[in-house]
């Protein structure tokens, strides 16, 4: 099998494995919802189903919107500033979104921020794209991957989307995913801004 036909069997059936659950989870609620009924209903098997996601709530938090927003902070100017840029490529990549994926990032957004076990299991997202975002800022910048300010930079970028999308009380009192778009947008100009109070 070529490398090609492989990888598009993977997303088939990565792609197959979160239409299922989250149909499953629609009908029966998260908690309700077995690992054995989602691979059950994408003619998987449990063990193939730990191969795509290590975990249940991995099925909702894995999607490719780090690595659009990645791509797309790679392609701003280089002289817009950090946090300019990373709104400019939110911006985009927001925009990237059509029919039905999109209905599937307001559906896992929904479920990251009402579920108790996917909100917990997204602050070890929230780590990994500090990360990624702080090589990212730091590449922009010529600046070595393990640069302190640009680590600092995507921290407080992070914390900032932290802050707007996971308040203690669950789903920051907005109606939408694209109200919730907007709302980390203002935290981010503020941000920018320096904070101003």
């Amino acid at each position: 099998m070529t490398d090609s036909l492989r990888e598009r069997k993977k997303a088939r059936t990565r792609a197959a494995l979160q239409e299922h659950a989250l149909r499953l989870f629609r009908e029966q609620g998260y908690q309700a919802t077995t690992v054995e009924q989602i691979a059950a209903a994408a003619d998987v098997s449990p063990s193939t189903f730990f191969r795509y996601f290590p975990t249940k709530e991995d099925l909702v938090l894995q999607d490719d919107m780090d690595v659009r927003l990645i791509e797309a902070l790679e392609q701003m100017p280089a002289g817009l500033g950090p946090v300019a840029a990373i709104r400019a490529a939110m911006h985009q990549v927001m925009g990237s979104f059509a029919g039905p994926e999109l209905d599937m990032v307001r559906e896992t957004t929904r479920l990251s921020l009402t579920v108790p076990e996917i909100r917990a299991r997204a602050m070890d997202e929230f780590t990994r794209a500090i990360q990624m975002m702080g090589e990212a800022v730091a590449k922009r910048s010529g600046r070595a991957p393990d640069d302190l300010a640009s680590r600092a930079v995507a921290g407080a970028i992070v914390g900032v989307i932290m802050a707007v999308a996971m308040p203690a009380e669950g789903w920051s009192g907005v109606d939408s995913f694209e109200e919730l778009v907007e709302r980390v947008d203002e935290a981010l100009a503020l941000l920018e801004a320096g904070l101003p109070l």
